[in-house]
């Protein structure tokens, strides 16, 4: 196991490392930074000083190397804006960013989990197409237009819930259901394809002749394996609910990450664009890499693949 997690450690920092140059020069190849911060009606001089002062008139990898370090001491630089430093930024918004996708993840789980137990056992019936044809649905809606939806109904028409904000529980509502509604369909299909793939086992089959429950059958031999390729997408998903959050905090005015991000992204905030791009990464690879070490305490053949 130790070997296993050495491996899996070693890849993921590679990986990180991979996404972080990638990013980094990506953003300061996509335009002149120094004239766009010092506007329209500045002079070549001030720019060159601007530019100088910033220390984009370096190479590209004197720049990373320098970033790197710092951002490896717990330095992501500061806003060119707010002047305010970056990871202060995240974490006066950060608690209300993972709040969202972990209530999401919970939701979205609690759904599409009895739904895809439910299609695998009732394969090719109304029930099966019903719940395919709901996922289906679901993964083909835009999120920002999902929002806009649930706000025109539940927040104007109605008038039962908030629109905008996070100051209550309330605010959180709509939110959630957005982003948890745009995971149900993969875990759904995924769940789905995982229990037809088990129940098909001679072990299952064997189970059945001995007479034991149907309801022990599913969860303590069916579902224990059909949950492996959930774990791993779950973290995925969470990743992604992380990086999503940009659509509905920006839809529904959340002052989390995702709003931070959109309102950099559009002024040339750099430090700030790249700093959410270094946390998606964190958080992808992290998840990624629990959610390894969990399907190999499940499953003990994976630790010696």
């Amino acid at each position: 196991m130790l070997i296993y997690l050495r491996d899996k450690l070693a890849l993921s920092v590679l990986v990180l490392l991979t996404v972080s140059l990638i990013g980094f020069a990506l953003l300061r190849l996509s335009g002149d930074l120094a004239a766009s911060l010092a506007g329209e009606n500045a002079s070549l001089e001030e720019i060159a000083a601007l530019r100088h002062s910033l220390g984009l008139d370096r190479s590209l990898i004197v720049q990373y190397g320098a970033w790197l370090a710092d951002a490896l001491r717990g330095d992501l630089g500061a806003s060119f804006f707010t002047h305010e430093p970056v990871s202060r930024l995240f974490l006066d918004r950060i608690g209300v960013t993972a709040t969202m996708a972990g209530l999401a993840l919970v939701v979205a789980l609690a759904l599409s989990l009895p739904l895809g137990v439910i299609a695998a056992l009732r394969p090719n019936t109304w029930i099966d197409r019903a719940i395919s044809a709901l996922a289906l649905s679901g993964q083909a809606m835009p999120g920002f237009w999902l929002g806009l939806m649930l706000i025109s109904f539940f927040g104007v028409t109605l008038r039962w819930l908030p629109i905008s904000g996070s100051s209550t529980p309330a605010h959180f509502v709509l939110p959630v259901a957005v982003l948890a509604l745009g995971a149900v369909p993969a875990l759904t299909r995924l769940m789905r394809s995982g229990m037809l793939d088990v129940l098909e086992q001679d072990y299952i089959r064997t189970a059945r002749s001995k007479g034991l429950p149907v309801t022990l059958i599913m969860l303590r031999h069916a579902m224990r394996n059909a949950l492996l390729p959930v774990v791993s997408l779950s973290a995925v998903q969470l990743g992604a609910l992380l990086g999503g959050s940009v659509i509905v905090e920006t839809v529904f005015a959340i002052e989390g990450i995702g709003l931070l991000t959109y309102r950099s992204i559009q002024r040339n905030d750099f430090p700030v664009v790249q700093a959410m791009l270094v946390f998606v990464s964190v958080c992808y690879v992290a998840l990624t890499l629990l959610a390894d070490l969990l399907n190999a305490w499940l499953d003990p053949r994976l630790r010696e693949a």
